[in-house]
């Protein structure tokens, strides 16, 4: 479900910079595109380990 949630606002991204011709598609897709993932799947990890964290720490 999450993950399927991150695909979804990553593609929503993607799609957008793409069609609003902000920059060349073959940046988006090369570039952006993985820096996105990246980046959403780093503050997934945080945001697990912190909710771990505040459920352990009372």
């Amino acid at each position: 479900m999450t993950g399927g949630a991150l695909v979804g606002i990553v593609a929503l991204g993607t799609a957008g910079l793409i069609l609003t011709e902000m920059m060349p598609a073959q940046i988006v897709l090369m570039m952006v595109t993985p820096s996105m993932l990246v980046f959403g799947l780093l503050c997934l990890v945080i945001g697990v380990k912190h909710g771990e964290y505040r459920t352990t720490a009372r």
